[in-house]
């Protein structure tokens, strides 16, 4: 009998490692595949609205923006998104990788509904925390629209520092995808980390992470996708190191796997003739982090 992949096609080359793991199990995963491509629209098509909610401000692109004013070049032009919206497809390539059939999964920034849609389509369990009570009404509206009522992922409203410390559960997995500094900026709410400089960020982020830490069993997974940010005078802040010094320092974990998730181009060929002005490379990856307890 053929092997089929989730959405019950049936894998013929049973030698390919895309078809064999969904994608290449290499250290950069390519977004622009065509295997890639067309199984993200097969999650779209399902109805995944992975936006819905997602209204933060991207400070790199009002920054273009106001670039491009100044030049008289934004008149009457619609400006580019890039507000973070998830990839489903990597969503089902971490969970296939790194976390045991049926498994739970926690998940301290949560935002939109794609990490826990998938998770819940694919037969996993998962808890998500957002800060904003419109994201998790807006994620359960989809959940509603897209799984069984029996099948609905759990989202709980509330700061992840407070929150997470009341969940009694242990997990298999923790995936998830904290804001990138001030990058976005998604509420003026307190407990919000998205609105706070960067030492109180790394701060409340270290502590986010290490009371999450704990709810993970031994030999759980901990997958964590950044990116580095720039601070207003240009430079990059080291978030990605940052990140992975902060994890280590928590007891039981150990640093396991590093890979890049090669992203669009998006509106990154409209920014590149400015940033060079400045000898600033547009940024189209993301890192992903993974850490083992053990």
């Amino acid at each position: 009998m053929a092997q089929l992949d989730i959405f019950g096609n049936p894998i013929e080359e049973f030698n390919d490692l895309k078809r064999e793991f969904g994608a290449n199990p290499f250290t950069v995963l390519d977004t622009k595949d065509g295997l890639w491509l067309a199984k993200k629209r097969k999650w779209i098509s399902i109805g995944l609205k992975s936006e819905v909610g997602r209204d933060a401000a991207t400070y790199n692109m009002k920054e273009w923006a106001n670039q491009k004013r100044e030049e008289g070049k934004l008149q009457g032009h619609k400006l580019p998104s890039d507000t973070s919206i998830f990839d489903p497809v990597l969503c089902e390539i971490i969970y296939r990788w790194f976390c045991k059939k049926g498994g739970k999964i926690l998940d301290p920034f949560a935002g939109g509904s794609v990490r826990g849609i998938v998770a819940h389509y694919l037969g996993y369990k998962y808890t998500g925390i957002d800060i904003r009570q419109e994201q998790v009404d807006s994620n359960y509206e989809q959940a509603h629209n897209i799984l069984d009522e029996d099948n609905i992922p759990n989202w709980i409203v509330g700061d992840s520092n407070i929150v997470v410390n009341d969940i009694d559960d242990e997990f298999d997995l923790i995936f998830t995808c904290p804001p990138y500094v001030n990058m976005e900026t998604y509420s003026d709410l307190d407990g919000d980390i998205s609105n706070m400089k960067y030492d109180d960020f790394i701060f409340s982020l270290e502590s986010i992470l290490r009371n999450s830490c704990k709810k993970l069993k031994r030999g759980g997974n901990f997958v964590i996708v950044v990116g580095e940010v720039r601070n207003k005078e240009g430079n990059y802040y080291g978030f990605v190191a940052d990140t992975v010094k902060m994890i280590q320092r928590i007891r039981r974990m150990e640093f396991y796997n590093d890979f890049i998730l090669e992203t669009s181009l998006a509106s990154a060929p409209l920014r590149a003739v400015g940033n060079m002005k400045s000898g600033k490379l547009v940024k189209i990856h993301q890192n992903i982090l993974m850490f083992r307890k053990m």
